[in-house]
């Protein structure tokens, strides 16, 4: 199967400007100065233009994790054996993670998802089997995944998001698990930012100093094999990057990249953020390896950026390139790197903050309230 033959279908909705419009009319009209609410006015806005209501409710929010493992891991690039991604799944089926309690505190439904762990027994009960292979193979030595394989991940989070949407679901997370896939999301956001990997490699589960070298000199091995693979067109697109613009990288090219150097749940990822967008759902993103998902989908479907919004920036200092090459301002930033959808989940009572406001405070006409004195008096 050849990339130039892998063809993304529907077309990606448009915001509905006509919604945002009037949400910003009301904004305009509730009994407070204008802006000053800072971000939870625009953040009413955004919600507004993308769920179709000048004062929308609380979205219903699901949250899926996807969990694969990575060759890469036996080159010592994480402070955990490989072992551990088949135990954190376990973990998360018995309710005992972080994004658990978390998912629990919004009462949103979660479902995690094995596309890849390098296991010889199923997956635990409660977890949904959508193993395409046990793990990647090592992207230092040769492509992560074959295009069929590629295209069996991303079909995962497209059935994941368009299953989702089916129920009603309004607003999704993307969470993942998955020992090594911090070296593979460096990669992937390398390729897409054309960032030096001194920039965007970091220590992800907590390697030393030894650690953190080594795992650069991986990532630069299999930037220099994909760039050796794929000749001078190739490099002078990465050159250009994902911040000089999107529609520089073609599909083809970009599915290339991701079978190359991604992983299998990070490309679940990105086919559950195209699907979403195609169902007029919108996203919110999580972490570094969530956004190297995103760079890739974005890649694939530049539309897809509009239903995006970030949640947190994570203290892997490549996470805030690859959050700049987006153009996305994220929520928050309290120095997570955990994962899993941790940090979009804890954005949750801020959105449903920023609507319950939104819709609920008086406007200067309902409160016999003066409005603002007009600036030409």
């Amino acid at each position: 199967m050849q990339f130039e033959k892998l063809k993304m279908s529907k077309k990606i909705p448009a915001i509905n400007a006509q919604a945002e419009a009037a949400a910003l009319a009301r904004q305009q009209q509730l009994t407070k100065p204008p802006g000053s609410l800072g971000r939870l006015e625009d953040l009413a806005c955004w919600f507004a233009a993308r769920l179709g209501s000048p004062a929308p409710a609380m979205p219903r929010c699901e949250i899926f994790v996807f969990a694969a493992d990575h060759g890469v891991a036996a080159r010592g690039v994480s402070a955990f054996p490989q072992s551990v991604t088949a135990q954190m799944v376990g973990n998360f089926a018995r309710g005992g993670a972080a994004i658990n309690v978390l998912a629990s505190l919004e009462d949103c439904r979660i479902e995690v998802v094995d596309v890849g762990v390098a296991s010889e027994e199923p997956p635990p009960s409660g977890v949904r089997n959508e193993r395409v292979r046990a793990g990647t193979r090592d992207l230092a030595a040769s492509p992560a995944m074959t295009p069929e394989e590629l295209t069996a991940a991303l079909g995962v989070g497209e059935r994941c998001a368009r299953e989702a949407a089916s129920r009603g679901a309004q607003l999704l997370i993307a969470g993942e698990m998955g020992i090594a896939n911090s070296t593979a999301a460096a990669c992937l956001i390398c390729s897409f930012t054309g960032a030096a990997p001194d920039a965007v490699v970091g220590r992800g589960t907590g390697v030393d100093d030894a650690g953190l070298t080594r795992k650069r000199e991986v990532v630069q091995i299999a930037l220099a094999r994909v760039a050796a693979g794929a000749g001078a067109g190739a490099e002078a697109r990465v050159e250009a990057g994902i911040g000089a613009g999107i529609a520089r990288q073609t599909p083809p090219a970009a599915l290339r990249i991701l079978a190359e150097l991604g992983g299998l749940e990070i490309a679940a990822m990105a086919g559950f953020y195209i699907e979403s967008a195609r169902h007029s759902v919108p996203v919110l993103l999580d972490g570094y390896i969530a956004t190297a998902a995103a760079l890739a989908a974005i890649a694939l479907e530049p539309g897809v950026l509009s239903w995006m919004l970030a949640s947190h920036r994570s203290a892997e200092a490549g996470h805030a390139v690859a959050l700049e090459a987006l153009g996305l301002e994220p929520l928050l930033d309290l120095g997570l790197r955990l994962g899993e959808g941790t940090g979009a989940a804890l954005t949750l009572p801020i959105v449903r903050a920023a609507l319950a406001l939104h819709g609920k405070m008086a406007t200067f006409g309902e409160a016999g309230v003066s409005g603002a004195v007009s600036e030409s008096l």
